[in-house]
């Protein structure tokens, strides 16, 4: 579940110098205990913020802070699993409500810079308890510094234990960064993009433009946005003492200078055609009574590529609105009507179709859908 106070992101630059400006947490001491609230601290002459970041309960949350990550030493909050967390405990790399770390400026999405950044973590888990350990990537329209982004949130879980669940719903299933990923959706005033492991894992490493660029092709997220913290931690519901980031690093790497012309003519390039996913959504209406209809809507994946995901939307005429779907996941927003894949249906091979089924309000009707395929 998500929140409007979060932070995690530690920094080591590699390939290039960290460099020196002005950070408002104090110096962290060895064997520091956070206790206050949003209390923080920075490590690693600056280049890192640890905060306790407790804003989900009024009950002690304590961490201990080392030169390389943190870990909860107290944690006596308990939160509805169906709910938000008890807070965020977290080191980041960048800025939180006007807390930057040292000479950080946000990054935009579409520059050289952001596709040389990448990160790193390792992390300790406890026995038991409601959590999940992930990184909190932040993305802003704007180059912000200050107050809550609006842009897209992308969650990655390394980790859960219990009940909880992202927010929003599951849209389907990819494989990044090493791994297979659960991907769910939702929008809280801003985007949330959660990629859950399958598998749980205590390290990973991966450039941060790997989940960016499939939240793009979702339509969650813009190139044009900025990049304006990495965050990792934890988001405790209940047992999590004894948490821990063990070590977290963001890399990045120097732009190649451009090559020296070769005397040799070099052989013109030629442009190969980029195959992309495509789709179309046709609906047949199936039953039909007074005030009411059913009907069922195929999905025909038109590319020459396999499809991962889809997304089909349509415009209902006045009077009328889906009440169930099934075997696909719907959202209504006034009278635009969006439905995505169910997970399991997402992946279609060339020419390959599924089907999805609605029961709707008012009298039988078959708008024009559009279908768009990642």
């Amino acid at each position: 579940m998500r929140r409007l106070s979060l932070l995690a992101a530690g920094l080591a630059l590699i390939l290039g110098a960290v460099e020196i400006g002005a950070v408002t947490a104090i110096p962290a001491a060895a064997d520091t205990t956070l206790c206050d609230q949003y209390g923080s601290t920075a490590i690693q002459s600056g280049a890192y913020i640890v905060q306790n970041n407790r804003w989900g309960t009024s009950a002690t949350q304590c961490i201990g802070v080392s030169s390389t990550g943190f870990r909860i030493v107290q944690e006596d909050g308990v939160a509805a699993t169906n709910g938000a967390p008890t807070g965020y405990p977290s080191v980041y790399r960048g800025c939180h409500y006007g807390n930057c770390t040292a000479g950080f400026s946000p990054v935009a999405a579409n520059s050289a810079k952001f596709a040389g950044i990448g990160t790193s973590v390792s992390m300790r888990y406890p026995a038991g308890g409601n959590w999940d350990a992930s990184y909190d990537i932040w993305f802003d329209p704007t180059a912000r510094t200050n107050g809550q982004n609006t842009g897209a949130e992308i969650m990655v879980w390394l980790n859960h234990s219990g009940l909880p669940q992202p927010v929003g719903s599951r849209v389907g299933t990819v494989s990044l960064a090493g791994g297979t990923w659960d991907v769910w959706e939702g929008n809280i005033g801003w985007n949330v993009v959660s990629y859950v492991r399958t598998a749980g894992t205590g390290s990973m490493s991966f450039p941060v433009s790997t989940f960016y660029k499939d939240a793009i092709g979702r339509g969650y997220a813009s190139n044009s946005w900025y990049l304006t913290s990495i965050q990792a931690g934890f988001e405790p519901w209940s047992g999590g003492t004894g948490l821990a980031v063990t070590n977290f690093a963001v890399t990045t790497g120097r732009t190649p200078p451009p090559k020296t012309a070769s005397p040799t003519t070099a052989p013109p390039t030629i442009a190969r055609p980029i195959r992309a996913a495509s789709c179309t959504a046709r609906l047949r209406v199936t039953q039909a009574w007074n005030g009411g209809f059913t009907a069922d809507m195929t999905v025909r994946n038109t590319g020459t590529v396999a499809t991962r995901a889809w997304r089909v939307s349509w415009t209902w005429p006045s009077g009328q609105a889906a009440i169930n779907i099934w075997n696909a996941n719907g959202t209504t927003s006034g009278s635009t009507q969006l439905a995505t894949d169910a997970g399991y249906n997402g992946a279609l091979a060339a020419a390959a179709t599924t089907t999805f089924g609605f029961q709707a309000t008012g009298n039988s009707t078959t708008p024009t859908a559009t279908c768009t395929a990642s």
